[in-house]
């Protein structure tokens, strides 16, 4: 713990009470994702998740590390790049004992994999859309800025919330190009 907070230049958080107590280690483990995150280099996030996946408390671990991935997504150039990224933590995701955990985190991956595809031009099929998750659906009718895939979720979203958010952006979108 005292080499991973070193490590991300945090030295306020007392380490005797970070191991002692649950929640002090998943605040100091947001800290971690935030400075690992904001971070140019990628070199040391394989040894950080795989320090973080140690932890007993499998579910405050998990948190930190979705956390990272959410994060580092939003940063990279494109799929290709969080595509290698990820690839080099798989290894470490699949130490966790709980199965629920490591399959959270890998459907996590597969979103922004394909969140990022839709960034660069993608138009994906109905049967593409299905393999992701709810959230990621709801996340792509709240923010996609292509009509086809605006249109694509009012049309196939799993969720009647995410078929009337595409629905109204897709609608408020034409009125403003007119």
């Amino acid at each position: 713990m005292a080499e991973l907070l070193a490590g991300a230049g945090i030295l306020d958080v007392d380490v005797e009470d970070a191991v002692a107590d649950e929640h002090v280690r998943s605040s100091a483990y947001r800290r971690v994702v935030s400075a690992t995150a904001s971070s140019v280099s990628r070199d040391r996030d394989r040894a950080i998740v795989a320090t973080i996946l140690r932890d007993p408390n499998e579910m405050g671990s998990k948190t930190a590390v979705v956390a990272l991935v959410d994060r580092i997504a939003m940063k990279v150039t494109g799929p290709a790049e969080f595509r290698q990224w990820s690839a080099e933590l798989l290894p470490e995701i699949d130490q966790l004992k709980t199965e629920g955990y490591r399959e959270f985190i890998r459907r996590r991956i597969h979103d922004w994999l394909f969140y990022l595809s839709i960034e660069e031009g993608h138009v994906p099929a109905p049967a593409e859309l299905a393999q992701v998750t709810d959230w990621m659906q709801r996340v792509l009718a709240q923010e996609s800025t292509s009509p086809a895939v605006l249109a694509l979720l009012a049309e196939s979203g799993n969720r009647k919330k995410t078929r009337n958010i595409a629905k109204n952006r897709a609608a408020s979108r034409t009125l403003r190009t007119r």
